[in-house]
């Protein structure tokens, strides 16, 4: 099966032929750990965990290899581990380990609520485990003329690179006027950025051959990929704000370390996420992370809800929208089967054909919204065969969930998981609702509206048939 996805390096969709098809490697930037993720940062490890699910499945399990860092040594995480310290009488390194620790733990089960697949811990690296290896990558490029140190930094000069700014298509002079820069008088030119700087004696360090410092970002990821998967890799993702600085100075001094190998063939970057039609922010009150979104809604809906769009355009998280792939997941899962049914664990491959109209929109880089449309059409086709007495189709349809991420535990499950949860326990609803049949006989209307009205305030509908009154919750 052909796998065309967009590049941004070549702005067109190129297919994925992998260097060497028993092991596919991808590489996708993961959280910076100094507070919880937001959701934001739910949109490319979704994203990219479809794709991986499909290479998997086109490739074999065992053939790839798909690494999400954790950055656990940042300026934003010092500043954090600082306040942290004061606080607690610890010193600034305690509170740092401490910080991230707890953010990363809550990071990997936020991602296992959201329904992707889990990564072995080497493919799961810490920033800080590589340091020594930033070092030397850094010392390479400062021997190929890449670099320079400067009053105890280290600096990449990106005259050095004539197509500097090849992925985000910019030149030089259009990169400075609309990038906010660091102006220090030891950079040679003020697009240089940082590969290494000092650190004083209450911020975390390392010794290197230019003192006491730390990392800058950009040289992190640039080590980890290339130390987990080579030189030359298939396929490097994140977020579209990644694609300048970030992924441009991952180039660069990759490209730098390794005589102008490329760092990866194809380049994906995911657009952006608004809440309710404006920027995520915490001054607008609409910063929300995943943890918090999870206690409201289960994982399968966010998942859902986020791969209705195009992982290429930008997407507006709204409540209509996630009231919408709740029912929609709703709808599905009254249709599918019961796990014991479809044989495999949850996170094994399928040994069945996965639907092919399925497996095509998603081979179409990543058309998430045409599968979707071609798992409606599957659902109805199964329900339809269900009622029947049909069986193949049903499978079928449920094995197209588990592949998406959207059922991985058994049908019963899950529907109590996604269906509102009433507000009142179901002994005082019904009590409620016997008061209410009192009331209407008597004909005391007035009351029986109240009593109607109040539960519904409360999220409880109330529905009079010919056999009583039943309820539901208000979705």
């Amino acid at each position: 099966m052909s796998i065309r996805l967009h590049n941004t390096l070549t702005r067109q969709k190129d297919e994925l032929v992998p260097l060497d098809k028993n092991n596919v490697r991808m590489y996708v930037c993961g959280p910076t750990v100094y507070d919880f993720a937001h959701i934001g940062n739910a949109r490319p490890v979704i994203v990219f965990d479809v794709l991986y699910r499909l290479l998997r499945h086109v490739y074999g399990p065992d053939h790839v290899t798909y690494v999400r860092n954790i950055t656990d040594i940042d300026d934003k995480i010092n500043a954090r581990a600082a306040e942290t310290a004061a606080k607690k009488g610890i010193t600034v390194e305690q509170a740092r380990v401490e910080i991230t620790g707890l953010t990363t733990q809550q990071y990997f089960d936020d991602v296992a609520a959201l329904g992707c697949l889990p990564l072995p811990e080497k493919n799961t690296p810490r920033a800080t485990e590589y340091v020594s290896g930033m070092i030397e990558m850094i010392g390479t490029l400062i021997a190929a003329g890449h670099a320079y140190a400067a009053e105890g930094h280290v600096l990449y000069d990106v005259s050095s690179k004539p197509d500097y700014g090849k992925l985000s298509r910019r030149s030089l002079d259009e990169m400075m006027a609309g990038a906010r820069v660091e102006v220090a008088p030891y950079k040679k030119n003020p697009m240089d950025f940082v590969l290494w700087k000092p650190s004083d004696a209450l911020t975390p360090g390392w010794e290197s051959p230019w003192g006491r410092g730390r990392p800058g970002w950009h040289i992190e990821c640039s080590v980890m990929g290339g130390a987990l998967l080579g030189e030359t890799f298939d396929i490097h993702g994140g977020g579209v704000d990644l694609m300048f600085p970030h992924h441009e100075n991952e180039i660069a001094q990759s490209e730098g370390c390794h005589h102008g190998a490329p760092l990866a063939n194809i380049w994906m970057h995911n657009g952006f996420l608004q809440v309710e039609g404006e920027k995520m922010s915490k001054s607008l009150g609409n910063f929300i992370t995943i943890n918090a979104l999870l206690k409201d809604w289960p994982g399968e809906v966010l998942r859902l809800n986020m791969l209705r769009t195009h992982y290429r355009q930008p997407i507006d998280w709204t409540l209509a929208g996630l009231k919408e792939s709740r029912r929609i997941l709703e709808e599905w899962l009254l249709a599918a089967v019961p796990m014991s049914v479809l044989g495999a664990a949850p996170h094994e491959v399928s040994k069945r054909p996965i639907y092919p109209p399925l497996l095509e929109a998603l081979s179409d880089d990543l058309n998430t919204p045409k599968a979707i449309a071609e798992i409606h059409k599957l659902r109805n086709s199964a329900f339809h065969h269900r009622s029947i007495g049909a069986a193949n189709t049903v499978v079928e349809f449920s094995d197209a969930l588990r592949f998406f991420g959207l059922l991985r535990d058994e049908v019963t499950d899950a529907l109590d998981r996604i269906r509102p949860k009433a507000s009142l326990p179901e002994e005082a609803i019904s009590a409620f609702i016997a008061a209410r049949t009192a009331a209407r006989k008597a004909k005391n209307f007035a009351e029986s509206d109240r009593i109607r009205d109040d539960l519904l305030a409360k999220g409880i509908v109330l529905m009079d048939g010919p056999t009583g009154t039943t309820w539901e919750v208000k979705k």
